[in-house]
């Protein structure tokens, strides 16, 4: 089969919290539901599902000045009428899709903190009501890894068919998860298939919102879905991110020598002549060199190796 885009009805979910590393997966589908003008349709209510203690609701004035809860329910969002769509794309002057359009379906919101069997039951009702073909799971984690080089993302997929449509392997990941894996399973077991895209974002930077990490993530679902999404100023911001923490770098030689070992590792992974031996004997030598960081706070493990962008990865472990 030939490489291409995932075809059919598809769904594309992220949730905040635990899989939302400086919210750029949550972040990333929220652009694709603007710019593709999906809808909210349904919605999972959050009340046997999130600790509020975790995702707390809001409480907003609205446009007549009475004052309103906004609870964090997990929200599902299906097409337009593809008349309003184009018009409100050829106004703005934007190619908004293409091949998938009509055809994109989404479903963000706080990750489940209880009950996660019933929760899953009723996300697949979803799914089944919308008759997608494949679910794409957008995921973020923490890592090992520079805010200097481009993000890392990684596709996974444990359909035969995506696999070989995408170019991806399945993940061999063991370990801790989290609830998409869950749901994936379920929906496999469903007949509907399913992928997994991750990016990685630094983990010095951990408090703040990662725009770099969004565009890298809306690069990847581009390609896979075969639609346009106007990133907007998006760039500019994830530019303003990068020369802030430089800024911030300059005036902390440990940390500046912590993101120069880690370009070193990135840098030789990454490096078209560098052999399975000589990845693993620099970062042997990174680890040997590596002790505690002032800003990562007493007891962390130490770094581990950052993940390849072609490294399959289904759920993040803990960070």
């Amino acid at each position: 089969m030939a490489r291409g885009p995932i075809e059919g009805r598809i769904m594309v979910v992220a949730f905040e919290g635990w899989t939302d590393a400086g919210d750029a997966a949550s972040g990333a589908v929220r652009k694709l539901i603007e710019a593709c003008e999906l809808e909210a349709f349904d919605e999972i209510e959050p009340e046997d599902f999130v600790d509020f203690a975790l995702h707390r609701p809001v409480i907003r004035t609205l446009d007549d000045g009475t004052r309103a809860l906004q609870w964090p329910a997990t929200i599902a969002y299906a097409p337009t009428r593809p008349s309003g769509r184009t018009s409100l794309a050829q106004d703005a002057g934007l190619d908004v899709s293409s091949g998938n359009e009509g055809e994109l379906f989404a479903l963000v919101g706080a990750e489940p903190s209880r009950n996660w069997t019933a929760f899953a039951a009723e996300f697949l009702e979803i799914a089944r009501g919308c008759e997608v073909d494949a679910i794409v799971f957008v995921g973020s984690m923490l890592a090992d890894v520079p805010h200097t080089r481009p993000i890392a993302t990684s596709v996974s997929s444990e359909s035969a068919e995506l696999q070989a449509r995408l170019g991806v392997l399945e993940s061999e990941y063991e370990g801790p998860t989290g609830i998409m894996s869950v749901l994936g399973l379920l929906a496999r077991e469903a007949g509907i298939a399913t992928a997994s895209l991750w990016a990685s974002v630094p983990h010095y930077v951990h408090n703040a919102a990662a725009p770099k990490a969004v565009v890298a993530l809306l690069d990847r679902l581009s390609e896979m879905l075969d639609v346009t999404i106007p990133l907007g100023d998006l760039p500019e911001q994830a530019g303003e991110w990068e020369r802030g923490i430089d800024e911030i770098t300059e005036r902390d030689d440990d940390m500046r020598a912590y993101i120069g070992k880690l370009e070193e590792q990135r840098d030789a992974v990454e490096s078209p002549e560098a052999s399975g031996e000589a990845i693993a004997h620099e970062f042997e030598r990174f680890l040997r060199d590596q002790g505690p960081k002032p800003w990562q706070g007493g007891g962390q493990a130490p770094p581990s190796a950052p993940r390849r962008d072609d490294e399959p990865d289904e759920d993040a472990p803990p960070v």
